[in-house]
């Protein structure tokens, strides 16, 4: 695990300067406190910063290749799971192997296969490989996207990194704000790929790679592959949980390899505890596992972790999250690069830190949700096609229509039905829509000041979601929400959390649920098997409970998601500081918004009119990512205040 970063010059008259890899590679030492490396070749610069997991003595980079006169060189961000068996296959055909890496595989793989070499690795990556002879370079990530690249041309010069702040570093960068991808973070909570906020720099898609040729440039981002929604699973549904149980283990297993303390978070949801489970039954000694709670007991799952850990004899801690530790949101939103409005970031980010004091590795459960259908607005879109079924829209529109506009300050329950009766008036993709969006298209033309709308034109709503869910062969519209979330929410925003919560800690994050193989079997199975009534992820929870490897307490429960307080954070520990932040002059005359909007949205959720925590929450993390990337008025060792 690490950091890398690169530049090609496209000119044919510049070598690369050592030195400004090298200050590139500097902004990523997080990424890889234990040691660093640079390569230049006449155009072409790469540096590297490591995370040393694997292969502690010979696994420096960059590396070049051990035959054809060193043709190759690389740089590697991630992990080969399976690295040993592509190594004995390789071995067998007559490739020498100086080190012990997963990195060197990927070298003599790519040597006999070039981009086809991705087709036979298991695992997390982000990877840079210059042939020397050919004058080219290959850029690539993996599957599902766990591991990011970020790239643009400045000036004549390729530049490439796995955090924009890498390319930030280049002396020809431009911090030039596109318009569309910050109306798409409104949206979204993040800005989706291949956008960042940042005109001039792209994030390169999951599962693509990119040819980059000194005398031509670069060309367009080539996919390599797709998850597959069809055929169907043949077997009855004893044997799918069998399937699935077994897959789930293997993909575990191949995730303990390590030469470094290894662990697991564990948050008492279904996927985390059904991954430490796993581990436990693979593993001779007690799983090292992390919890991480709140006061606030809506939104503390910290018993449920304990119950898992007491259940497999973990050596379990747990860390309470308060109020307080959001004065360090600079310095979290500092390792975002981006505006960034997931507000577990902030939890995501405590629980790592604590964990890296013990172990240097930690398995997660990400992916389960999107491979399962774990998500509540899940729930809804699954309910919307059963009413539309069944009841005529003149009857069943009345009712979510009279749902939609009970009060906002009523208990959690009903506040789920009133957002439930907003978003069922529509179709199931406009439900989808409405219970993932934070602003939705009319919220943002209310907020947008005239100056702001006229120059992004036309504000962007659900279509993005729609492209997302048709690019693949799926027919049902469950299979075709998941899909999306595949390709959009899932590597865009859950994925980036973790990697800079982790990473930001030198911290390596392993996700069992995101091995493409377990991925392409859940795609198989039909979503009645995942989403039975409310029921959400039925098929997982069943074969965990009915093989005793998780008690009904959790296989059960509601699920309550990793969120954070930030509702009530903002109305109280952290009120005057949101309205004078949000408020500020500077702020708007950023042009944005209209003022009286602002205003309106702030009072509402203070005095509880209205519920905006994740609306605020976005236009705080905006204002806050301005201070530091725009205007550099406020530095990442900067705290926030609680004064009320």
């Amino acid at each position: 695990m690490c950091g890398i970063a690169g530049i090609l010059d496209l000119t044919g008259h510049n070598a690369v300067r050592p030195e400004i890899v090298r200050q590139m590679t500097k902004n990523l030492i997080h990424r890889g406190p234990d040691g660093e490396g640079t390569f230049t070749d006449g155009p072409l610069g790469f540096g590297f910063q490591r995370l040393a997991i694997i292969d502690l003595a010979t696994g420096d980079q960059p590396m070049s290749s051990a035959c054809q006169n060193g043709r190759y060189v690389i740089i590697f961000n991630g992990e080969i799971y399976n690295f040993p068996e592509l190594r004995r296959t390789l071995e067998q055909k007559g490739h020498p192997f100086a080190t012990k890496s997963d990195t060197e595989v990927i070298l003599h793989l790519f040597e006999d296969k070039q981009e086809k070499c991705l087709d036979d690795l298991i695992g997390m990556f982000a990877l840079a490989i210059w042939d020397k002879k050919e004058r080219r370079l290959f850029v690539a990530r993996d599957r599902l996207g766990k591991k990011p690249l970020y790239y643009g041309v400045f000036n004549g010069q390729f530049v490439f990194g796995s955090e924009i702040k890498a390319l930030a570093k280049h002396p020809d960068f431009q911090a030039e704000i596109d318009p569309k991808a910050l109306d798409l973070y409104l949206t979204y909570q993040a800005v989706p790929t291949p956008l960042t906020i940042y005109k001039n720099v792209r994030r390169l898609p999951p599962a693509s790679f990119l040819w980059i040729d000194a005398a031509k440039g670069p060309g367009e981002p080539v996919p390599y592959w797709r998850l597959n929604y069809t055929p169907k699973f043949s077997g009855n549904v004893e044997e799918a949980k069998e399937r699935l149980l077994g897959i789930l283990e293997t993909v575990t297993r191949g995730r303990l390899i390590s030469d470094v303390p290894l662990g697991a978070f564990l948050s008492g949801g279904i996927d985390s505890s059904a991954v430490v489970a796993m581990m436990a039954r693979a593993s001779s000694s007690p799983v090292k596992t992390f919890t991480i709670g709140f006061n606030e007991k809506n939104f503390s799952e910290a018993e449920y972790g304990r119950m898992v850990a007491e259940q497999y004899g973990c050596d379990h801690t747990e860390f309470t999250v308060q109020s307080n530790m959001l004065e360090a949101l600079p310095k979290i939103l500092w390792h975002y690069d981006q505006p960034f409005a997931d507000p577990s970031a902030v939890p995501s980010y405590y629980v790592a830190r604590e964990t890296r004091r013990a172990v240097t590795v930690a398995l997660n459960g990400d992916g389960g949700d999107e491979a399962f259908g774990g998500y509540l607005r899940y729930s809804g879109d699954h309910l919307n096609m059963v009413i539309n079924q069944w009841l005529p829209a003149g009857l069943s529109r009345p009712i979510f229509k009279t749902l939609g506009h009970l009060p906002a300050n009523l208990a959690k329950p009903l506040n789920y039905l009133r957002r439930f009766g907003q978003a069922l008036e529509n179709d199931v993709y406009e439900t989808n829509y409405r219970l993932f969006c934070y602003f939705d298209l009319a919220q943002k033309r209310e907020l947008y000041s005239a100056e702001w709308l006229n120059r992004i034109s036309q504000p962007i709503g659900r279509e993005h979601l729609d492209r997302l869910s048709q690019n693949g062969n799926a027919s049902h519209p469950l299979d075709k929400i998941f899909a999306a979330d595949y390709r959009g929410y899932l590597p865009d925003c859950l994925l980036v959390k973790m990697d800079i919560a982790s990473m930001a800690n030198s911290l390596e994050a392993r996700s069992p649920f995101l091995d493409h193989r377990l991925a392409e079997f859940a795609a198989s199975l039909p979503v009645e098997w995942k989403i039975k009534g409310l029921t959400t992820k039925w098929i997982l929870k069943t074969a965990l409970e009915e093989k005793k490897i998780l008690p009904p307490a959790i296989t059960r429960r509601r699920k309550m998601g990793f969120g954070a307080p930030v509702g009530r954070w903002l109305k109280e520990d952290f009120k005057d500081f949101t309205r004078s932040t949000i408020l500020n002059p500077k702020a708007i005359n950023r042009g944005y918004f209209k003022k009286e909007a602002v205003e309106r949205l702030i009072t509402e959720h203070q005095t509880g009119k209205e519920n905006h925590d994740y609306r605020l929450w976005a236009l705080l993390c905006l204002e806050l990512w301005h201070q530091i990337f725009i205007d550099k008025t406020l530095k990442p060792s900067d705290t926030l205040t609680t004064a009320k």
